[in-house]
């Protein structure tokens, strides 16, 4: 009879599918993860579902047990428990005034996708219009039109859909004149404006919520799923008038554990100032990180806002591209946001298409300038006990989405870590080896 399978084991040869770091974690706390091999990494990688106060926070860890102690059901199929009215009124707090006066909440299943269709499904029905479509499937063309002044047919979309910052797409921050000038006129065609913040909400770009850099008001908010801290919980945020009226389609409710932690979370994050730390300790990262972007051909532009960042790779070493002048500090938000099949703002040459197949190392996949060096660059990380992301349509973004907890001795470790990880890939010699599967 064979032997049970090792845990420890991090082949990932018991499991469906490929792992794509060969760490098997065992413990967490706060921004330190540490493995079965017993080593410790700095975990950069937290955006989306990860908790913003980092692993197994202590007010979250409290708000759960209390919850537990109650002894109450952990769900509640379409009843609303006290919970629930505490995390509304929690979330509330942290809306701009004028969004909260005329908000509704609405508690939803616990799939990540499940505010964002629920929001779809909202327009839909508030309209009697069916296209939903993302802002950057329509890119400006410096004409100032937007899709919602130029539907097909002559009928607007029944809403549309806009990401403020997009992180796995390559951190390309929209600039804020864009999203005020997508406002005006989606408002004067009632097309209502769902914002999706399921990668940058809670803090994470230097406000509590990334729209309120433009100052614009959406009338729809999707909510992070990370708003859980590490538990199923989904919400969105709407204006009043988008109300259906009638029971909630949703009987779910949320998970009573999750909803406490997402209440604890909301209050620490806004009663201890947070999103403006992430503000200023990520506007020195970001100034660090362009400082020493000089001594790196490979490296094409470093870019982002509060603790969300990124650095593009646009050439391997030794590579026709590796050469200086390839590099462009740029400004935090781009003049636009780079999207597949368009020049980038330095003006690079398009990324490819379609999505991230040119990163696996798939047979026939054609490999992007950059992807190559971004891989190894993620593996110099791990080396030095540096967790990150590799982002973008080719994976040639490496992504820093630390908690908002992070101190100025870890973001100093953080840089230090991946500055050393980048200077060995650019001095090393080229190599034909395919970059690591994502």
């Amino acid at each position: 009879m064979r032997g049970a399978p090792d845990p420890r084991d991090p082949s990932g040869r018991t499991r469906a599918g490929a792992r794509a770091l060969p760490v098997v974690p065992v413990r967490a706390r706060g921004l330190v993860v540490e493995g079965a091999d017993g080593r410790r990494y700095l975990d950069c990688s937290t955006a989306a579902g990860a908790p913003v106060l980092g692993h197994h926070h202590p007010v979250v860890l409290e708000a759960v047990r209390r919850a537990l102690d109650t002894g109450a059901p952990s769900r509640t199929r379409g009843l609303a428990p006290p919970v629930e009215d505490a995390f509304a009124a929690e979330l509330l707090a942290t809306l701009p005034p004028g969004f909260a006066r005329h908000a509704r909440v609405r508690v939803l299943g616990p799939a990540g996708g499940d505010a964002l269709a629920a929001a779809r499904t909202l327009v839909r029905e508030a309209t009697g219009r069916f296209m939903v479509p993302r802002a950057e499937e329509y890119p400006g063309d410096g004409s100032g039109a937007a899709p919602a002044a130029r539907p097909a047919g002559g009928e607007p979309p029944a809403g549309l859909v806009l990401a403020p910052l997009r992180v796995r797409d390559g951190v390309l921050p929209v600039p804020d004149a864009r999203i005020r000038r997508i406002r005006r006129i989606t408002a004067g065609r009632a097309v209502p404006l769902v914002v999706d913040e399921t990668e940058t909400g809670l803090g994470r770009t230097g406000t509590l919520w990334a729209v309120e850099h433009s100052g614009v008001v959406p009338d729809v908010l999707v909510l992070p799923p990370a708003i859980g801290g590490g538990l199923p919980l989904t919400a969105l945020v709407h204006h009043q008038d988008l109300d259906p009226g009638g029971p909630a389609r949703d009987t779910r409710r949320g998970n009573r554990l999750a909803l406490a932690a997402g209440t604890a979370i909301l209050a620490h994050v806004r009663e201890r100032g947070l999103a403006a730390h992430a503000a200023a300790l990520g506007a020195r990262m970001l100034d660090r990180l362009r400082s020493s972007a000089g001594e790196f051909p490979c490296v094409g532009e470093v870019r982002g806002r509060g603790l969300v960042i990124g650095v593009e790779l646009v050439a391997d070493p030794g590579g026709p591209g590796a050469a200086p002048g390839r590099r462009s500090a740029g400004p935090s938000v781009p003049g636009r946001p780079l999207v597949p099949g368009r020049p980038s703002p330095s003006g690079r040459s398009p990324l490819p298409l379609p999505g991230r197949a040119a990163a696996t190392g798939r047979p026939g996949a054609t490999v992007a300038p950059g992807a190559r060096a971004a891989a190894a660059v993620r593996r110099e990380c791990l080396r030095r006990g540096l967790i990150v992301d590799l982002v973008g349509p080719s994976g040639t973004v490496i992504a820093l989405t630390p908690p908002l907890t992070l101190t100025e001795e870890q973001a100093a470790a953080v840089l230090d870590r991946l500055t050393e990880a980048i200077r060995t890939v650019a001095h090393a010699r080229p190599s034909a080896g395919p970059p690591v599967p994502e």
